[in-house]
């Protein structure tokens, strides 16, 4: 109650249009699918895997940086990164026990294992799909680890694809297949209403001093 009060206060403070297109999008977003890249080492692949994420309507990304440490850090800042939800980890055995617990069954995205190509995927549950560098793949934890493999199907000399590029035509494929069909794919109310809280709260100049003022008053 307290977060649907504080919203519609928040509210006042942006345009109407504003207000009107958080609610459209996130109608759109769904946390079904989520996403998780192992080690990339390249800063700009793991902002454009995020910049997919939020333009197909997947919530959450999940970034495992066990090799690399904090130097995603810089670039992980501004842009598409404030509408989607991006959760670090230091080790892929973390990422992966926790996707487990939250229902996910674990896809690892390859074109060295067989298994299903990206047409013939279906979505029946929850699915994390893992995505590793174009140079080492993913690793054998997450392999080991899989619950089924996807390929990109490709007819030419080429054996992979760029991780943001491989990212992008799966997430297009799957979210538009998710939409076309009966599972309970959307975010929960209680989902929207603290996204709708966040975002508004982002696109506040002085959210500090307004949120002061409404627990004065209130």
């Amino acid at each position: 109650m307290e977060g649907q009060i504080l919203l519609s206060y928040l509210e006042n403070f942006i345009s109407e249009e504003r207000k009107e297109r958080f609610i459209s999008i996130l109608e759109q977003r769904t946390k079904f699918i989520t996403v998780a890249t192992e080690d990339v080492y390249q800063m700009h692949n793991t902002s454009a895997v995020i910049r997919s994420c939020e333009s197909f309507g997947v919530q959450e990304i999940h970034v495992i940086e066990d090799k690399y440490g904090k130097q995603l850090d810089k670039n992980i800042a501004m842009g598409a990164q404030q509408w989607v939800d991006v959760h670090r980890y230091n080790s892929t055995a973390d990422a992966l026990e926790t996707l487990k617990k939250d229902g996910y069954q674990i896809i690892a995205t390859t074109p060295h294992h067989e298994g299903m190509t990206l047409h013939d995927f279906k979505l029946s549950q929850k699915t994390a799909l893992f995505f590793g560098t174009e140079r080492d793949g993913l690793s054998d934890e997450v392999l080991k680890n899989a619950d089924g493999f996807l390929t990109i199907p490709m007819v030419g000399f080429t054996e992979s694809l760029n991780i943001s590029v491989s990212a992008a035509i799966v997430l297009q494929c799957l979210t538009t297949a998710l939409r076309n069909n009966n599972l309970d794919w959307r975010l929960k109310p209680h989902e929207i209403l603290e996204k709708r809280l966040d975002w508004t709260k982002k696109s506040i100049k002085d959210i500090e001093g307004i949120l002061m003022r409404f627990y004065r008053e209130n």
